[in-house]
């Protein structure tokens, strides 16, 4: 195992004093105003996201149109600032806003102080803190966390049982940032007040209207994420830990896939069903996520963190195929050729040592909404993974490792081309971890296309039942350390306990050919 890293300087203690303290100086920039309902108030909690060495993503909503003011200090008094920008949040975006900070020093931590100005009478309302740290220009050891599913199965906030308490355990790891891997939302579910439980005690959620129905209109969706923002483990993790989010199928519906129509609504003008086009853009209203010039809407992309780490996140739901995994022509897709394509070009050229392909499904474990099919040479979607593996294995490209959720279950599979029936491919390792706050379920089932052996898995057994409860302690997550010394990566499967269930230490390979420069995209 890599050494433990050292404790950060920063408390959830100090967050609050500095939040207060904030607020107070607030307050006393307007004396003439007493009354709280004068002044704009933070509804939720604040965010950062794709943070690199230089730039970060500040998200946060207001009560009422506003301005956002954000102010930034590599020092958490703010006695010098770094930088001070502003962005509106107004009604068209459900009052949220979020914007880009550039030229940001390298490996420091980042305090960032959020409050909202009226835009009308100027009165500033309260202040927040929160923190991130950016992406080291030199060989410092990284930690990160992944996993995903929030909110599954009409698992919402019982706070008798202490919330979402994954958040809180990861917190507790002080990583440097949080990939999650899809689900942030059960859009298709509702949270109703009570369900019972296997032993007989009654499950009590935290209900809201907008979590009353199923996710149709845009309201709906964007109240989907305002739900989560109700858990005070969800609003301190985000402030003080910065999120790589992509999404899956449950931010619109069940297995969703770019053709067809999903309700009454109809379509756009280009053929995308009116519920995908809400979903979407509620998925970028509440998200750090940073819009990239001429793709709106796209979600996939690299987020370079320093010379040991490329993030590849990827978007296996809006390119894919409009079918199940199945069909006779044998002909099948869930990157598409343009993602594919970027795929390959972004890790030839990328000059990390690792690259992690975050994506939001797994590519071994049978499922008709995935990749796999069952044993046997590759067939449908499963041909364009062959040809990303072989293009990589071709271009010598080396320190791959993949990472998802979307399961239920946390399982290290090592895929092995010695047991694989499609054998043009160098080993790798794919982690699959989550639920964060959902019901959880049983291993699944490995095909031997690419040969992945399940080294670990853990998840509900056949007497618990699938769709257990939160409260049964089965909800993990995973954590990445990058020892940068001897560039070792370290991963760790984790639960909602924080127990190391397993782990395993991946040693970097050399490189065997130069990178290539290309643009980031």
């Amino acid at each position: 195992m890599a050494s433990p890293r050292a404790p950060r300087a920063w408390t959830r203690r100090q967050f609050l004093v500095r939040s207060a303290s904030s607020l107070a100086i607030a307050s006393l920039a307007k004396p003439s105003i007493s009354r709280a309902a004068d002044r704009p108030q933070i509804a939720g909690g604040i965010q950062s996201g794709d943070v690199s060495d230089g730039t970060a993503v500040i998200w946060a909503r207001a009560d009422r149109p506003a301005r956002m003011q954000v102010e930034c200090s590599t020092v958490e008094s703010f006695k010098t600032t770094i930088a001070s920008v502003s962005r509106d949040a107004l009604p068209d975006a459900d009052f949220t806003a979020k914007l880009l900070l550039n030229d940001l020093p390298p490996g420091q931590d980042v305090f960032y102080r959020v409050r909202f100005d009226d835009i009308a009478t100027g009165i500033a309302g309260e202040s927040r803190v929160g923190h991130f740290r950016t992406a080291p220009a030199t060989g410092r050891s990284i930690s990160f966390l992944w996993s995903g599913d929030t909110a599954g199965q009409g698992w919402g906030i019982d706070v008798a049982r202490g919330g979402y308490r994954s958040y809180r355990t990861m917190r507790e790891n002080r990583p440097d940032f949080f990939i999650h891997s899809g689900d942030h939302i059960y859009a298709d579910c509702t949270i109703p007040a009570e369900q019972k439980l296997p032993n007989g005690e009654i499950w009590r959620n935290l209900v809201t209207e907008e979590k009353s129905e199923v996710a149709h209109t845009l309201a709906q969706f964007r109240g989907n994420y305002k739900y989560n923002h109700l858990d005070e483990h969800f609003r301190v993790f985000h402030a003080e830990v910065p999120m790589f989010a992509q999404w899956d199928d449950h931010e619109v519906t069940n297995d969703w896939s770019p053709t067809g129509s999903y309700d009454a609504a109809g379509h756009e003008d280009d053929g995308t069903p009116l519920l995908v086009a809400r979903a979407r853009r509620a998925f970028f209203d509440f998200m750090p996520i940073r819009d990239i010039a001429a793709r709106q809407g796209r979600i996939y992309r690299k987020i370079a963190y320093g010379p040991m780490l490329d993030v590849f996140m990827i978007d296996m739901r809006s390119y894919r195929d409009g079918t199940w995994n199945k069909g006779d022509d044998h002909r099948g897709w869930i990157l598409g050729a343009e993602q594919l394509a970027w795929l390959k070009r972004e890790l030839a050229a990328s000059r990390a040592t690792w690259k992690v392909i975050a994506a939001d499904l797994p590519i071994g474990l049978i499922s008709l909404d995935a990749v796999a099919l069952g044993n046997g040479p590759p067939d449908r979607r499963e041909h364009e993974i062959a040809d990303l593996l072989s293009s990589i294995k071709r271009a010598g490209i080396c320190n791959i490792v993949w990472l998802t959720a979307d399961m239920h279950y946390t399982a290290a599979h090592y895929y092995d081309p010695s047991k694989a029936q499609f054998q043009d491919f160098e080993p790798f390792w794919e982690f699959v971890s989550g639920p964060l706050h959902a019901g959880t379920w049983g291993p699944g089932e490995l095909d031997d296309t690419f040969g992945p052996i399940a080294m670990y898995q853990q998840g509900c057994s056949p007497e618990q039942g699938e769709n257990l409860a939160p409260c049964f302690g089965l909800q993990f997550f995973g954590r990445v350390d990058i020892d940068g010394a001897s560039g070792v990566m370290t991963v760790t499967l984790k639960d909602v306990d924080n127990r190391d269930l397993w782990s395993v230490d991946i040693v970097p390979q050399p490189q065997p050919r130069p990178a290539m420069v290309a643009q980031h995209s």
